[in-house]
């Protein structure tokens, strides 16, 4: 198999299209965010009252939303507590060294990759980090001021309910995240962005995303319709990535974490750039 040294010297010397990055909750699992599909994670797991799918949806939002946001509160306080790490960072000095070429699809609704110093971010779930009224009269705005982060256990106060709530139309706000029961769109989830994105690829880094949602399987199948080069990084080797890739010619494999393998990945694009 063609080294992927050489695949690198041959896209960035001679091609025009994007090096292209996916990432998934493994680079922000390194961060210390569970993740929730992982043998150990959230999807596995579940909360002590309900499991992802049960409220994780517009449905059950509608109906009990002050527990949603309680949760979402919670998530609020991880993030916040969270710090961007060695892969993020990595990913940053390589968008840097790529310019316009670099394109980032990220499944991950933290904000790390923008904390890191990343630019050019398409975020496909939404940003925990954003609310929207749930009766679509604005948004995605930033979350308010006035909102704290919670323990779990903890409740609403008045004045959290009262800043949760769409200071036009007087509906509640909504976190800026795609949940289960809902579709794809371009307006909050770069739904045509990213397949562009993936028609115009030359080389897609596919990291730490197991492959369980729709959009980012149909990103990979884009790029392999197209017989381009894809590399999985990912510390497991029995992904659907890894299954669905098996036998294609031109699929390369970095079997370690992102914040292992993207310094590397970094070291070797300034080394062919300066070349």
């Amino acid at each position: 198999m063609e080294s992927l040294q050489s695949i690198l010297n041959t896209i960035i010397k001679e091609k025009q299209g994007y090096i292209t990055f996916l990432t998934g909750a493994g680079i922000s699992a390194e961060s210390g965010l569970p993740t929730y599909r992982s043998i150990d994670g959230t999807w596995i797991k579940g909360t002590k009252y309900h499991r992802p799918e049960e409220f994780g949806t517009l449905k059950y939002f509608k109906q009990e939303p002050e527990e949603v946001w309680q949760y979402n509160l919670f998530w609020k306080k991880l993030i916040q507590e969270a710090k961007p790490n060695t892969g993020h960072f990595a990913l940053t000095e390589i968008e840097e060294l790529l310019g316009d070429r670099f394109r980032l699809i990220t499944q991950n609704i933290d904000g790390l990759h923008q904390r890191a110093g990343v630019k050019k971010v398409y975020e496909i779930h939404g940003n925990k980090q954003k609310v929207r009224c749930s009766k679509e009269c604005n948004g995605p705005i930033d979350f308010p001021a006035q909102v704290k982060q919670k323990e779990y256990v903890e409740d609403l106060t008045q004045e959290d309910i009262d800043g949760l709530k769409c200071t036009e139309c007087g509906s509640w706000l909504r976190p800026h995240t795609l949940w289960f029961d809902e579709c794809y769109n371009e307006k909050y989830y770069y739904f045509d962005t990213a397949y562009d994105i993936a028609d115009h690829t030359d080389i897609l880094f596919v990291i730490g995303t197991s492959g369980s949602t729709s959009l980012p399987v149909n990103i990979v199948e884009t790029v392999k319709i197209r017989a381009k080069h894809i590399v999985i990084i990912n510390p497991e080797n029995d992904t659907y990535f890894h299954a669905v890739l098996k036998g294609y010619k031109t699929l390369n494999s970095m079997q370690e974490s992102s914040s292992s393998a993207l310094p590397k990945l970094s070291s070797l694009f300034k080394e062919i750039i300066h070349s």
